[in-house]
């Protein structure tokens, strides 16, 4: 069989959304005349008929039907390369890599970036999810040019960044867990004969450093939705994002408590936008930091790392 061309699919494909062989000419700027007769060549070529024309309008055959799909496959195929390709000479990155840290919230990133696929839709997003200094260090070897995570990470001269929200940390047990029954702040001492549920990473960033441990027993979890799994399922206490875990709270899945250590506040932190000092970006990179600045919502009072009140929903509400 000789090979079909792209003129073929796009005149096949004329025919059926005009309707007619006439329309399907006047909208290729074609005669009549020369559509008929490339749809014949392609029907001699496939040895299929397309088109059923003992009709007043053509009308697509049972073989027409089965193929006509694959034909808008490929002429959309088509247009992408070129669109594609027409990205590329221009300047446009191929792809964006992102990570983001897996106690980052999700909406703001998903608003951001359905605004950077209308912007540009021929560059495709990559984005991880890591916990702590490993989502760090996706930037700092190169693999990710943007990431989302938290500002003690990024606190060197490697990294240029900017804060863009501040999430609190409870600590939280399941209402079934013995620490549930406690009333009030619990001492450092109790907490230490329960297991703690701690976030952990295999980072260089944070090798031989926690965050918040103050348990004896600890049981060390990646993922962020495994360890809340587990607190639900009362195999220990553990600190999550208040925004992850508030529906359970309000709920009462999950109960928050007052370990003494943390004397009746929750720990802030900021996260924030953080790429490479020097970096070279692509103008999909460059749009879509400066879209970030724009998401951010914190204030010069939550700028800083550090403590704050238990958030609303917390012990006693």
């Amino acid at each position: 069989m000789i090979p079909l061309t792209l003129d073929q699919i796009r005149l096949f494909l004329a025919v059926v959304d005009e309707g007619s062989f006439t329309k399907a000419g006047s909208s290729l700027n074609r005669a009549r005349s020369a559509v008929t007769y490339g749809i014949q060549n392609l029907e001699a070529q496939i040895g299929l008929p397309l088109f059923d024309r003992t009709t007043y309008r053509p009308t697509l055959t049972d073989a027409g039907n089965t193929l006509l799909w694959r034909a808008r496959r490929i002429a959309e195929e088509s247009e992408a390369f070129q669109q594609a390709a027409q990205s590329l000479a221009s300047g446009l990155e191929a792809e964006l890599t992102i990570v983001m840290d897996s106690m980052f919230p999700v909406p703001p990133i998903v608003e951001a970036l359905r605004a950077f696929t209308m912007t540009f839709p021929t560059i495709q997003p990559r984005v991880y999810v890591q916990p702590l200094g490993a989502a760090a260090e996706l930037v700092l070897d190169g693999t990710c040019v943007i990431g989302l995570l938290p500002l003690i990470f990024s606190d060197t001269a490697a990294f240029k960044s900017f804060p863009l929200l501040a999430i609190d940390l409870v600590p939280v047990v399941s209402p079934n867990h013995p620490l549930a029954a406690i009333e009030g702040t619990i001492e450092t001492h109790v907490l230490q004969q329960h297991v703690q549920l701690v976030l952990t990473d295999r980072s260089a960033l944070t090798a031989g450093r926690d965050y918040g441990v103050l348990s004896a027993r600890t049981w060390r979890l990646a993922d962020l939705s495994a360890k809340q799994s587990m607190l639900l399922a009362g195999l220990g206490w553990g600190n999550m994002p208040f925004h992850m875990v508030e529906d359970d709270i309000e709920r009462g899945r999950l109960k928050v408590i007052r370990p003494e250590e943390f004397d009746s506040r929750v720990a802030r932190l900021v996260m924030g936008c953080a790429y490479l000092t020097g970096g070279q970006f692509g103008p999909g990179a460059q749009w879509l930091i400066e879209r970030l600045t724009k998401v951010g919502r914190i204030s010069s009072d939550t700028i800083s790392n550090g403590w704050t009140d238990f958030p609303s929903g917390g012990p006693g509400q």
